[in-house]
């Protein structure tokens, strides 16, 4: 078994690294569900039934584990929002602004991307991610999100077409909101 978690490891870490940091723009965060997504994998190595390539398991593992951070990050901020909420305004915090330390600092034209995708929804954002960086087939795609290939489509289309408006209007020094 670690033989088999050892291949997978050296053929799948870079591309799968770049999926989840993409999605959560922060190395740490990275880090730490990639090591999640490996433990995952370990667990279900022996019952992997071989329906769809690995590379598209061990993608839709580390999709849902993507997920499941989100939603508990969402739940963390509500519980700290309703603990301050002395006067009981029922009011909960919207910052949907990165922390500092979630800023990735590259070239322009790829933080204008990043947010750029912000923008996008979370599937539109995992459509374009899996096709344009992590270079996977529609089949592929559909395959990790659970889609159809026509939902694959139309998701990606409709991303692109986000992407074109914002990047456009942030060339242009503009807000497209």
């Amino acid at each position: 078994m670690k033989v088999v978690f050892d291949e997978l490891y050296d053929r799948y870490h870079q591309d799968l690294y770049q999926f989840i940091f993409y999605m959560v723009k922060n190395k740490e965060t990275a880090e730490d569900l990639i090591q999640e997504v490996y433990l995952k994998i370990l667990k279900s190595l022996g019952t992997f039934k071989g329906d769809s390539s690995e590379k598209t398991w061990i993608f839709a593992i580390a999709r849902h584990t993507t997920i499941d951070y989100f939603r508990s990050q969402k739940r963390k901020r509500n519980r700290i929002s309703e603990f301050f909420d002395w006067y009981g305004q029922g009011h909960l915090l919207e910052d949907e602004e990165p922390l500092p330390d979630e800023l990735v600092v590259l070239n322009d034209e790829m933080q204008a991307i990043y947010r750029c995708l912000d923008k996008c929804t979370i599937d539109q954002r995992s459509v374009l991610l899996l096709r344009y960086i992590n270079q996977f087939s529609i089949q592929d795609t559909a395959d990790i999100l659970g889609f159809s290939i026509s939902k694959v489509r139309t998701t990606q289309h409709r991303g692109l077409n986000v992407l074109r408006k914002y990047l456009t209007e942030d060339q242009k020094g503009g807000d497209a909101s």
